[in-house]
């Protein structure tokens, strides 16, 4: 039967963890190429690299919080629809999958009306200057006309990989990633269309993207198809969804916020350049955490499969090799950070001043880097397991609770400066990763020991 394809409750957890990490890892890296291609190459514009550059990273907050409704519905059917795969319920599964999909596309038509009708009040709330302003806006414009691709593709891309199918998943990120790739040179250069030539590349390259993911979700070849009976909203999974969602929603939402109000305070502190400084270091920050977001997001399934199939000594062993993998991994990049921070500055812009300016807040900003793998471990835990109101509280602790009053009070402290924004990242990572992680020991690893005795 096709549901018995992709059993994770069966062989080595951590042969399932890496069979679908190394996919999903290569994915997401290739995926941060629709915006990171983008960056790089505004990046070293002619005469106006930095100004555009800035212009393109104030614009983050607001992709950002499309990606957040994305995560609302993706991160809140996924999870359940792999619980549903271990119990065998099928049926369940697809008006998950049919429900997910309907939301999105909603969504993203509201998301695209609301953002046109405010950009100009938001982008210059969220940090911009009358001289970046312009880029954002030329920007920001063009990206809008591809919303739906993008949450069709981000949140649609999620059940493929929790159908065992991380290849595939790989393939629809990878196939749009070229083609933005190759795009991108041509209208930026060629047809010498700037900002607007990004923008139209990433467009096009997410529409292609979705194009493959509904092609391979409605395949006869999928362990559970999307079919038309499926679609539409059921009200009583959505009830399911969105709180288990709600995490995933609020870890991209308070991000943007985060953003926001680092954008706010380094413009009043520092001006455009610490503005284009942070959109660097965010870059950077993206690209080095795709491995761990990798492992914990291949995780997610597994946990759920098995916890669905009540093997919750598998369960923990996912976490354990999880928690280990990622904790390595960031030890070690953020050792290669403190020792080229340059080499990782000149990737996006090679001005010398933001590079002299961007060392030292690079360095103060990944201090302790290793320890946001515990937040990641604890919150896909949390998530994978089906755990809204733990998922959600801790996403709104480190970001909501610790970032944003230390961003805005740090500053003002002993003559900080633009050194108290970046110095918030580390003291939220130290608290709030540590909470997460000792609170889930405390919780669920508790709770799995007692199963694992009633069984």
């Amino acid at each position: 039967m096709a549901s018995d394809k992709n059993d994770f409750s069966k062989g080595s957890m951590l042969g399932n963890i890496l069979r679908l990490a190394g996919p999903m890892t290569l994915a997401q890296l290739i995926n941060l190429l629709y915006n990171i291609i983008d960056r790089m190459y505004i990046g070293h514009l002619p005469n106006e690299s930095t100004l555009a550059l800035t212009g393109l990273g104030l614009t983050f907050p607001i992709i950002g919080m499309i990606s957040a409704f994305c995560q609302l519905f993706s991160t809140g059917g996924a999870p359940l629809f792999s619980i549903a795969r271990g119990e065998r319920n099928e049926e369940r599964a697809e008006k998950l999958m049919g429900t997910t999909i309907t939301m999105l596309v909603i969504t993203g038509v509201v998301l695209v009306i609301v953002a046109m009708l405010f950009k100009r009040s938001l982008l210059y709330a969220f940090g911009a200057s009358d001289e970046t302003y312009p880029f954002a806006d030329q920007y920001l414009s063009i990206y809008l006309l591809g919303t739906v691709f993008v949450m069709i593709t981000m949140g649609m891309n999620s059940f493929i990989n929790a159908q065992g199918f991380a290849k595939k998943g790989m393939l629809t990120v990878m196939i749009g990633a070229v083609l933005n790739i190759l795009l991108d040179p041509l209208f930026i250069f060629v047809f010498d269309m700037g900002v607007q030539g990004a923008a139209w590349a990433t467009v096009i390259s997410q529409g292609v993207s979705a194009v493959w993911v509904l092609k391979t979700l409605t395949s006869p070849k999928a362990v559970i198809p999307l079919r038309k009976k499926s679609l539409g909203v059921r009200p009583q999974l959505l009830k399911e969804i969105l709180p288990l969602g709600t995490s995933g929603f609020v870890m991209g939402f308070t991000s943007s916020a985060v953003q926001v109000v680092c954008n706010a305070s380094l413009q009043q502190f520092g001006g455009d350049i610490y503005v284009g400084i942070m959109t660097v270091i965010n870059s950077i920050r993206e690209v080095i955490s795709m491995p761990a977001t990798g492992v914990t997001h291949a995780t997610q399934p597994i946990l759920g499969f098995n916890y669905g199939a009540k093997e919750y000594g598998r369960v923990q062993q996912g976490i354990k090799i999880m928690s280990i993998i990622c904790i390595v991994y960031t030890t070690l990049i953020w050792g290669v950070l403190l020792m080229i921070p340059e080499t990782f500055i000149g990737i996006f812009n090679s001005d010398p001043q933001l590079i002299s300016l961007g060392v030292p807040a690079m360095t103060v900003y990944y201090f302790g880097f290793f320890m946001m793998s515990l937040q990641m471990s604890g919150q896909s835990t949390y998530t994978g397991l089906g755990r809204a109101k733990n998922a959600i509280f801790f996403s709104i602790f480190r970001k909501l609770i610790i970032v944003v009053p230390l961003t805005l009070i740090l500053p003002h402290v002993g003559g900080l400066g633009v050194m108290g924004v970046f110095l918030a990242e580390p003291i939220s990572n130290f608290i709030g990763g540590g909470a997460c992680y000792i609170t889930m020991l405390c919780t669920v690893w508790r709770d799995l020991n007692r199963k694992k005795a009633e069984a």
